[in-house]
């Protein structure tokens, strides 16, 4: 999944290296996840639910970017990431839109 800018930081140096390594692992193919734990759609194939291209990620189960022990790292589909990602990037926009609604009731036009 593409990476924020503000969180881009929190990666290691050696970010490229540690997910084509988990990819690697997962013999190019997904390793299922927990809403889908049967997927195995491989990389740049199609998906066989979806029908898209597939374009293997590497998750953090714990969504902490510093994390990049191997027991912390899944190689998954966009199907499997963005479904386990999602209650996660909900919370994150209702913040940011939070966080703007207070900026703007400090500071009104």
């Amino acid at each position: 999944m593409p990476i924020r800018p503000e969180n881009r930081k929190r990666y290691p140096k050696d970010w490229k290296a540690i997910s084509l390594a988990a990819r690697a692992r997962a013999g190019n193919r997904c390793e299922g996840s927990p809403a889908f734990p049967d997927c195995r759609a491989e990389n740049g194939r199609p998906h066989p639910v979806t029908g898209s291209t597939v374009v293997l990620t590497t998750a953090h189960l714990d969504h902490i970017p510093e994390n990049c022990a191997d027991s912390n790292l899944k190689a998954w589909c966009q199907r499997c990431h963005n479904t386990y990602d999602a209650p996660m990037r909900r919370a994150g926009i209702q913040r940011r839109a939070h966080a703007e609604r207070a900026i703007k009731d400090m500071f009104p036009d």
